[in-house]
């Protein structure tokens, strides 16, 4: 296996959202942890990129309860 050398944080922000659709590879996810490790931002991109799913996951269950109802 290649070594990588350290990530940018586009490329991170990149490794972030692609986790959103497809499962990443080992080396993507070493690179985000070691990146993680460096740098401020990105942990706070990931977890702004977790709420942003965690309010469209209620969004969508409150918008499927709201449209069982008769009106």
């Amino acid at each position: 296996m290649k070594l990588t050398t350290l990530r940018s944080c586009r490329e991170i922000s990149a490794f972030v959202l692609a986790r959103e659709d497809r499962a990443l590879s080992f080396a993507e996810r070493w690179a985000i942890r070691l990146h993680f490790l460096m740098c401020e931002a990105c942990p706070r991109f990931e977890k702004q990129v977790l709420t942003m799913r965690q309010a469209m996951s209620n969004w969508r269950n409150y918008r499927d309860s709201d449209s069982d109802e008769p009106k």
